[in-house]
């Protein structure tokens, strides 16, 4: 088991990290999250998960190692993987997941591409007495909080493409190019899906350039 890995941060890309460590690029699946606190240079320390198949071991990185334990309790529920759980911690935080979980919220877990509302409706039966309460003080003044405060989507967007090397007014634009899509995200789900919304302003700017 490999705890976490620490070094220098060779190179990024949107669900990718390579990180330098004892003349060895390692390279970590993360959420785009994770990716928008790292940069190019310099040193990080990322708590890990390796997932072993036959044919592949895959090493997955996290901010904290919370995020990494609700990663690995997520794939305890029947039908998902790592693949899952990764992209549940890519629309949401570890705490919010304990608050959907804890309140029932179906919309919440729906609003995670490859979960329908049958599958969030067992989800939040297995996971119930997995992931516990939110850590945070209150997790539903801290809900609230977010809610009026800056869409949290445009934040993480915007440290997600400068990590990847582009000059804040280029990931301004890209931000601002698929504002529409998010906006309809949020109306239809109550989320904006930052992984897919990564992609769009990634190809938005592969176009401009």
């Amino acid at each position: 088991m490999i705890a976490f890995v620490s070094g220098q941060v060779a190179a990024l890309a949107p669900t990718t990290a390579v990180i330098q460590v004892g003349g060895v690029g390692m390279a970590l699946q993360c959420t785009p999250a994770t990716i928008a606190g790292l940069r190019i240079g310099e040193d990080a320390r990322l708590a890990t998960s390796l997932v072993v198949r036959e044919d592949s071991l895959t090493l997955y990185g996290f901010a904290d190692d919370d995020e990494r334990q609700v990663f690995e309790l997520l794939q305890t529920a029947s039908g998902v993987g790592p693949r899952l759980a990764q992209a549940m911690l890519g629309v949401h935080s570890p705490d919010a997941l304990r608050l959907a979980v804890s309140t029932g919220d179906e919309k919440a877990l729906t609003a995670v591409p490859g979960i329908g509302k049958k599958g969030a409706q067992k989800l939040l039966l297995e996971l119930k007495d997995k992931l516990g309460a939110p850590l945070g003080s209150s997790g539903l003044v801290g809900a609230q909080r977010a809610a009026s405060g800056p869409a949290p989507w445009t934040e993480q967007l915007t440290a997600a493409l400068i990590g990847l090397g582009y000059a804040s007014r280029e990931a301004e634009e890209a931000v601002d190019a698929v504002a529409p899509q998010a906006e309809a995200a949020l109306a239809e789900t109550g989320t904006a899906p930052v992984p897919q919304l990564l992609r769009a302003a990634l190809q938005t700017l592969n176009r401009a350039r």
